[in-house]
């Protein structure tokens, strides 16, 4: 990935950054044509992997073998940036804001215990940001369903072998352009903008 040195971020903003996406794109290449798969991930840091799972109808799986090469690729918040927000528009174009991780291993597929163990931690994961919802849990499945619903998926973790950060955040500008466009982003009524204004407002400008 192309990461000028204004915008390359420490490995710990790309790894808070996958948490707080949680979905990724899983990439990987069979016969020199590329497979996709788009797919909620848990960050297990304390086993420096990335945990998912996918249908076992998708021909993806069948590349896990631990020795094929793979990138997730997960997104921040992102938003144009018009030039008529700099203090000398007539000099600049637009561009845009971005956030976004590249995580490269080889990945391989879990047991059933391992892929139980992903399914709890993953609802647990998300079914947080529900509060004060009472959580659901796999607890709610019967076993012959539980078990049923684990033969058609097959779960994989992903080493975190290399990481790349790139948060492009306007710090290659001024301050006084900097401010100018948080700002901006911040008063429009764009759920996208308004988070890429509150991810600057946690920059400074370099």
């Amino acid at each position: 990935m192309y990461t000028p040195r204004h915008f390359a971020a420490e490995e710990a903003a790309g790894l808070d950054l996958i948490e707080r996406s949680g979905f990724g794109a899983l990439i990987m290449s069979a016969e020199g044509k590329p497979e996709i798969s788009h797919l909620p991930f848990v960050l297990d840091r304390a086993g420096d992997r990335l945990l998912a799972h996918v249908a076992r109808a998708n021909p993806i799986w069948r590349l896990m073998d631990g020795t094929a090469e793979a990138t997730a690729v997960f997104q921040g918040p992102n938003a144009y940036v018009s030039p008529d927000w700099y203090e000398k528009p007539r000099a600049m174009v637009p561009t845009w804001n971005y956030a976004v991780v590249h995580v490269q291993g080889r990945p391989s597929v879990l047991d059933d215990a391992g892929v139980i163990d992903l399914l709890v931690r993953l609802s647990a994961q998300h079914e947080a940001k529900l509060a004060p919802k009472r959580p659901w849990t796999v607890d709610k499945l019967d076993e012959a369903q539980f078990s049923g619903l684990r033969k058609a998926i097959v779960g994989f973790a992903l080493p975190l072998e290399r990481i790349e950060a790139k948060i492009k955040m306007s710090q290659n500008r001024s301050p006084a352009d900097f401010d100018r466009v948080r700002e901006a982003l911040a008063g429009l009524d764009d759920a996208d903008a308004k988070a890429t204004a509150a991810m600057m407002a946690a920059l400074q400008p370099r």
